[in-house]
């Protein structure tokens, strides 16, 4: 099946771009919203206080008008009349505005002065409280009234006995001043807010360049820097709260330029170690050709094809280390493997390179799975350095031995891999883990890469590494090494351990 285009990600970048937002828009919008939905709410509560705050002065004078009303009602030969006289009745209804009402009718609701078109109060028990004002709302040809009434006992005051004698008294207006009141108490409260509202505005977005100008002033210094500049970001120009992003940035930097220093240092060694077997190659060639002698052509052939050798070994461990450096669990997830199962099929692997050189290969497998977490590429990687250094450093009839056991008390799973070679003095041990390090009294060749893989693996894995004498030789001039590598064990699930170890 032909390979599909790889998608483009032009699209996607233009996606994520859409859905960005501008700082300075999201703090605007979460300040104005709040703003504009709370004002037409902030009038709505003014306009009922105003009508509230209207009410009271107009309700006191209905209360006023309808007390002195009620002190005109008396009895006259036993009939209950009013002293109203023309005048009083003209300046009780004198309003330019609103239009006046009232009403008195008598105990047994017999009209006796006023408007016969007022409505009566709802019946309630007013005997035990005659002369307390309340208020009602009605309407009179057809517009609102706010009406106020009374109750006047009549009874004569020498037979406080008999039954009361209530007339009810009332006294109503329309609502038009109490409106127009209310109106102006709004329009002295709204109109000084259509002015406010836009300063307030302008306050905001000024107040919010100002705040943000900090990240603009950062975002200038750090474009302004040259490409190489990786050095730390000055905080101290920054407010309180930009600082934690900028200490973040900061040790972001510190990674990065501690990595490109690494690489370079890296490049710069891995080109020094490349110029000995191409320069080898390159002289050994140059000399086959100065040659005609068969025999002394075909040892210069010889050199040829053993710097051949060592530059592709250092090719590969290159690749290596840069392929273990790079390694996540992201791009390749680590399986559930059964760690004595995979030494054993790694091993099995460097039988001929043994034979070859003459060395006794012997594995010595554990008595039950002893299951770890790994990525089965780079412990293959992991072994496979740590066999051929030990093979490389091993003499001829020598001894090399990868063992597998577990320790389930302490949880772990233990690769060890020993040796009759050399061994290492322990005040080697540490540096032998270091790129291109080698020990200076080694008769050996190497590109001294073997083992920083093995640890930079090893890492990955949160295993641990060490290094000690052989404890099974018994020559003191070649007392052997033995390293240890040690992994944390898993709960044991046989249906999950991965036995595909080629």
């Amino acid at each position: 099946m032909a390979a599909q285009p790889a998608p483009s990600s032009h699209p996607v970048t233009q996606t994520e771009e859409r859905v960005q937002r501008s700082l300075f828009g999201e703090i605007l919008d979460w300040m104005l919203v709040p703003l504009l939905l709370l004002w037409p709410i902030s009038i709505a509560i003014t306009y009922v206080v105003a009508k509230s705050i209207a009410n009271q002065p107009f309700d006191q004078a209905l209360d006023d008008s309808v007390t002195v009303l009620s002190q005109q009602v008396v009895t006259v030969n036993g009939r209950i009349t009013t002293r109203l006289n023309g005048t009083s009745r003209d300046f009780l209804r004198a309003d330019d505005v609103d239009n006046v009402y009232y009403l008195i009718t008598g105990p047994r609701g017999e009209y006796i002065d006023g408007d016969r078109e007022m409505h009566l109060p709802p019946l309630e028990e007013e005997t035990s409280h005659p002369g307390a004002v309340k208020f009602l709302d009605s309407s009179m040809h057809g517009s609102d009234v706010r009406i106020a009434y009374t109750y006047v006992d009549m009874r004569n005051a020498a037979s406080s006995a008999d039954q009361p004698k209530l007339v009810l008294v009332q006294v109503g207006e329309t609502l038009e001043k109490r409106a127009r009141l209310a109106n102006e108490i709004i329009k002295g409260v709204i109109l000084p807010q259509f002015l406010i509202l836009p300063i307030a505005l302008a306050l905001i977005w000024f107040a919010l360049s100002r705040g943000l100008s900090p990240l603009s002033e950062l975002q200038q210094r750090i474009r302004a820097r040259r490409p190489d500049d990786l050095s730390p970001i000055d905080s101290g120009q920054v407010p309180e709260e930009i600082s934690p992003l900028v200490r973040s940035l900061n040790d972001m930097l510190s990674r990065l330029s501690l990595s490109i220093q690494t690489q370079k240092r890296f490049i710069a060694d891995a080109a020094h170690q490349m110029k000995t077997p191409l320069a080898g190659m390159r002289m050994q060639s140059e000399l086959a050709l100065r040659q005609t002698s068969a025999h002394d052509i075909h040892r210069s052939l010889e050199q040829l094809a053993k710097s051949s050798e060592s530059a592709t070994r250092l090719v590969n461990q290159l690749l290596s280390l840069a392929r273990a450096e790079n390694q996540s669990q992201e791009s390749a997830p680590f399986l559930q493997i059964d760690l004595s199962e995979f030494a054993r099929a790694v091993v099995q692997d460097w039988v001929q390179a043994s034979f070859t050189q003459r060395i006794d290969l012997g594995f010595e497998q554990a008595d039950e799975p002893l299951p770890v977490l790994g990525n089965p590429l780079m412990l293959r990687e992991l072994l496979g350095n740590l066999i051929d250094n030990a093979l490389h450093y091993t003499p001829v009839e020598g001894r090399v031995t990868v063992r597998v056991r577990g320790e389930p008390e302490a949880g772990l799973a233990i690769l060890e891999i020993e040796d009759t070679g050399p061994g290492i003095p322990p005040a080697e041990r540490e540096h032998v883990f270091h790129r291109f390090y080698r020990i200076l009294d080694s008769s050996r060749g190497g590109s001294g890469l073997g083992l920083a893989i093995v640890r930079e693996i090893a890492q990955q894995h949160n295993a641990d590494v060490t290094i000690s004498y052989n404890p099974h030789s018994n020559d003191a001039e070649q007392p052997g090494s033995l390293f240890r590598v040690s992994f944390r064990l898993q709960q044991k699930s046989p249906l999950d351990i991965n036995s595909d170890f080629h």
